[in-house]
């Protein structure tokens, strides 16, 4: 089904997890990850707000104007336990401290989708609730020397072995969670 419309879809993503999710859903597009956006977070500023800011700023960050038959796609996903952000572990021992609160605990996952055209743009945002059961130390080294999870939110993905066997519930989209409601990207884009 082509809801593109002979359009052009540009993913301004380096996650293979977005690429995959477009690809499942039966997008034709590429992939462009050139961005002067730096990513700051302002102060006092709702957790769940930060995904939706930081996709705006990164559509707005692409290297180059858009041609009028051109759309863009970016995203953000943050993890909010008890309040708390989490965006990507800069080490295992960061990794490990996200994986040890986030244990025995549910959590929310949010991720902001931009789409951007010379017609006009528009963020929305998705939140799922996530629960783990308690982590064991043992799990938690094993999942972050095996899987190496620092180029993701909270330190862990839904689709890979921590998933498997240590969340025992959702509330929302799994795809929210992966880090695309791609259910939005295809409002979105058939509402363009």
């Amino acid at each position: 089904m082509n809801i593109l419309k002979g359009r052009k879809l540009i993913l301004a993503s380096a996650s293979p997890r977005r690429r995959e999710l477009l690809s499942g859903a039966g997008f034709d597009f590429t992939v462009d990850t050139g961005n002067n956006f730096e990513e700051v977070i302002p102060e006092g500023i709702d957790p769940e707000e930060i995904p939706a800011l930081m996709s705006a700023g990164k559509s707005h960050g692409f290297h180059r104007e858009l041609s009028d038959n051109e759309i863009l796609l970016t995203s953000d996903t943050i993890v909010v336990c008890n309040g708390r952000p989490m965006g990507k572990p800069h080490s295992a021992e960061e990794a490990a401290e996200m994986l040890r609160f986030l244990s025995g605990k549910e959590h929310s996952v949010v991720t902001a989708i931009t789409i951007r055209s010379n017609a006009g743009e528009k963020t929305v945002s998705d939140r799922a609730t996530v629960h783990f059961k308690e982590l064991t130390d043992n799990e938690i080294t094993y999942y972050i020397n095996e899987y190496r999870p620092f180029d993701k939110a909270g330190a862990y993905a839904i689709q890979e072995w921590i998933g498997y066997i240590g969340i025992t519930g959702i509330e929302g989209s799994f795809y929210t969670i992966m880090g695309l409601p791609i259910h939005l990207v295809y409002r979105e884009l058939e509402s363009l």
